[in-house]
């Protein structure tokens, strides 16, 4: 953690809904006038897509039918816990971009699925902002999680989460159910030891959960619309939430706990501006407070 050179991550599973809290993350970054470096996880894959491919399909041949974008073999850790540590004691590190499709690919002339080269984050960044697969990770040899200073899990429903995916890798990706579901199974283990644990680390968890029939996520045809949802959002330390300005501010919310607030899935971007605006501003007058002491 760094008062001079803060970090926020976000972090969920494929097919959770980490993209549109980022879009929250920017606007509030926009409209804050604050320079954000925007990470993205897929970058700190190992592999790109044509040797992911090789390798997955060599684990498949040798009995293991478990290989995954979700564990350790198959990601940096450490280079991802290096940029962490980097930028909180000197707000520098290295990073590079995953490019998804060829519209990402074509500036940089290269085939979609690949890695641009490492390079030095720009020098005047107020903060690093994560969002991926692994922001709260730990293991045996790292401790990715200990770095931030605001921890951000997305969490939907596991049948929500699987519809989300399904959706997505179908209509935007191009890929069948039947592969689909096949990468669901195949991840599972990676799931239950790599990406549930960290959710016990954020600082702040928003959990959409339907409100309408999600019991077999392989035969929706579309998914659960933000109307027809509600939004649990948990907090690991409640100290200074000021949970009555939350009800007072987004119609029909209730506490279920002392650290938790439900709120319409249709007010769940409005409950993030409320609650993320303050963490920011706290962050960036520490921030000023930190360099004016220098």
């Amino acid at each position: 953690m760094s008062e001079r050179h803060p970090i926020i991550a976000i972090t969920g599973s494929s097919g959770s809904g980490t993209t549109s809290v980022t879009r929250t993350f920017q606007n509030i970054f926009r409209r804050e006038k604050i320079r954000a470096a925007i990470i993205e996880g897929d970058s700190f894959h190992r592999f790109d897509r044509k040797e992911m491919r090789k390798r997955q399909a060599e684990a498949e041949a040798a009995g293991n039918h478990n290989f995954s974008h979700f564990g350790p073999e198959n990601n940096l850790f450490e280079e991802l816990e290096e940029l962490f540590r980097s930028y909180a004691a000197s707000g520098s590190g290295k990073v590079r971009k995953y490019l998804h499709d060829p519209t990402e690919a074509a500036p940089y002339k290269q085939e979609p699925g690949t890695f641009t080269p490492w390079e030095d984050l720009p020098p005047d960044t107020e903060l690093l902002f994560y969002e991926g697969l692994h922001g709260a990770v730990t293991t045996p040899e790292v401790d990715v999680a200990q770095h931030p200073d605001l921890l951000i899990g997305v969490v939907p429903v596991i049948n929500l989460e699987w519809i989300q995916k399904l959706w997505r890798d179908k209509h935007v990706r191009g890929y069948t159910a039947e592969a689909v579901t096949d990468t669901i199974l195949r991840r599972m283990p990676d799931y239950v030891h790599y990406i549930c644990p960290q959710f016990s680390r954020t600082d702040v968890n928003f959990q959409r959960v339907p409100v309408v029939d999600t019991s077999n996520p392989f035969i929706a045809r579309d998914i659960p619309t933000a109307d027809e949802s509600a939004c649990i959002i948990r907090f690991r330390n409640p100290k200074g939430i000021d949970f009555q300005y939350l009800l007072n501010m987004i119609h029909d919310s209730w506490m279920s706990r002392a650290n938790t607030i439900v709120v319409p899935g249709g007010k769940m971007e409005l409950a993030m501006q409320l609650i993320l605006t303050p963490f920011i501003w706290r962050m960036m007058e520490r921030r000023k407070r930190a360099l004016g002491a220098n």
